[in-house]
């Protein structure tokens, strides 16, 4: 027995709003944070290169965060249409076809800016692009594994921005200072991500999503989350240590603290709980990149 379906609308010139929450703009905070956190560790004075600074956060915000979201909206524009029919695509305000380009072409002008501003800018955008569209598009589809789909995102929203500014201002390779605190913050960002995965549990379970909540269950996934976010930071205070800067080691060290009795509440009921504690703990974890930004300065510009 068949029955009638019913499409959406194809609308034949989409508005520029729609195009726009295709991007989710509310998504760049976090590469545009890590970007300025990379702005303050690199050392370097703005001067005139101003402008590449605008470029910089273009590139990180809008650019490959942005291209980041369409691909990943493209390439699930079929489980949208059932559980959010109202996006872009799956509304029809958006049309597929135009969606793909879109993804396709923001990605090219991402590399273009990204030429402008140096080599080493360009290979931290090519890196960034390449995991971008890996984390959505089949074969890799890294967003089905929590462990790798989490670490690719933690590298693009935190490591690669930060290593991005500190291109973009010294025109060079950034120093092992950057390399160390990019790395850091991308692994802590792992367990933020996790924390995201709480509210879709029951759904990626139903859709074989594999993240660390729904393979593990919400006690242990909210474990990983904790430990994923706790050991890289020990690591910075560590690094901060070495780099003779106990006083910012000693402020990381107390947002640290503040984040383990979060986490405490947390584990009392992680899955009601973790949107709450990425309004309160995340901002502490955050709070810290900066810390870290300037106590690497300290040392580059004694």
């Amino acid at each position: 027995m068949s029955r009638a379906t019913t499409h959406p609308a194809v609308v034949s010139r989409p508005a520029w709003t729609a195009y726009l929450e295709l991007l989710k703009p509310i998504t760049w905070f976090p590469p545009m944070w890590a970007f300025a956190c990379g702005l303050v560790a690199s050392g370097a004075l703005l001067g005139d290169r101003w402008l590449f600074v605008l470029g910089g956060i273009a590139l990180t915000g809008p650019l490959v965060c942005g291209t980041s979201q369409v691909v990943n909206d493209w390439f699930d524009r079929h489980v949208d249409a059932i559980n959010e029919p109202h996006r872009p695509i799956p509304s029809g305000r958006v049309p597929e076809q135009r969606a793909l380009f879109f993804a396709i072409a923001w990605t090219g002008v991402s590399f273009i800016v990204a030429a402008l501003l140096g080599p080493w800018v360009f290979a931290a955008t090519v890196v960034a692009q390449i995991l971008a569209w890996a984390y959505s598009a089949p074969p890799f589809r890294l967003k089905l594994n929590g462990w790798w789909g989490n670490a690719a995102v933690g590298a693009c929203y935190e490591g690669l921005p930060w290593l991005t500014a500190a291109a973009v201002l010294s025109a060079a390779a950034p120093t092992w200072h950057s390399w160390a605190a990019a790395a850091l913050y991308s692994l802590g960002a792992h367990g933020i991500m996790t924390l995201n995965d709480f509210k879709s549990i029951e759904g990626d379970r139903k859709t074989g999503v594999r993240s660390l909540p729904a393979r593990y269950g919400a006690d242990v996934g909210a474990q990983l989350a904790c430990l994923f976010m706790v050991v890289p930071q020990i690591g910075v205070i560590a690094l901060l240590h070495i780099l003779g800067q106990p006083v910012y080691a000693g402020g990381v060290g107390l947002l640290l603290l503040g984040q383990l009795l979060l986490m405490r509440r947390l584990a009392t009921d992680p899955k009601r709980l973790a949107p709450w504690y990425n309004a309160t703990g995340v901002a502490l974890y955050v709070s810290g990149m900066m810390l870290t930004a300037f106590a690497i300065r300290s040392v580059l510009l004694p």
